[in-house]
C-alpha cells in the first residue's frame, strides 16, 4: 500500500501529513525520529482529499476557530496502542489527562508506563491529542514535537502557565 504525504508549515514547525485510501495515517513533526512511526512506501501528493482536509482543519485549529477535528483516521498499531489512542480522542479540547487517568479508564490501573509508551507512538499528533496528556503532578512530560510545541498547543487550547 502506497501512502500519500504532504508537508505544511505550522506555528510548531513543518508537519508532514500522511494518508492512506482509508484516512489520515500520521502527522509527523519536523524533527520526528524516523523510528517513532513506522510507515510503508510514501509518495508526495498535494491533492489527496484527506491531506487537503487535514491541512484545512489544522489551519483552522491554529487560527483558534476549530476545537474538534472531523477526519477519517487510519491508525496502525497494537490493540493496546489503539485503545490508548481512542482515549486520546476522548479528551476534550482545553482539558488534560494524566497517564494514570488513562490507564484507569482502560481498566489497567498499573499500566501508566505502557500508556506513556503508546502515547509516545501516537502517529496522528495534534488530531489525536497526545499533547493533552501530562504528568500526574501537572508537569509537561515527553512529547515527540518537543516540550515547547506541547506547551504551545496547550496554551492555544487555553491552558494557563
Amino acid at each position: 500500500m502506497t501512502l500519500s504525504s504532504k508537508t505544511i508549515p505550522s506555528p510548531v514547525g513543518d508537519l508532514t501529513l500522511v494518508a492512506s485510501d482509508k484516512g489520515l495515517v500520521a502527522i509527523l513533526w519536523e524533527n520526528d525520529s524516523p523510528d517513532r512511526v513506522k510507515l510503508g512506501t510514501v509518495a508526495e501528493s498535494g491533492n489527496h482529499p484527506v491531506l487537503t482536509a487535514t491541512e484545512t482543519q489544522l489551519k483552522e485549529y491554529f487560527a483558534g476557530s476549530r476545537t474538534r477535528f472531523d477526519l477519517p483516521l487510519d491508525f496502525h498499531g497494537t490493540d493496546f496502542q489503539k485503545s490508548v489512542w481512542a482515549e486520546l480522542l476522548a479528551i476534550p479540547f482545553g482539558e488534560t489527562r494524566s497517564y494514570g487517568e488513562i490507564a484507569m479508564k482502560l481498566g489497567r490501573p498499573k499500566a501508566s508506563r505502557a500508556v506513556g509508551a503508546a502515547n509516545g507512538r501516537n502517529p496522528i499528533s495534534i488530531v489525536a491529542p497526545c499533547h493533552r496528556v501530562i504528568g500526574s503532578t501537572g508537569k509537561l512530560t515527553g512529547f515527540a514535537g518537543g516540550l515547547d510545541a506541547k506547551d504551545y498547543l496547550l496554551k492555544l487550547e487555553g491552558r494557563a502557565g
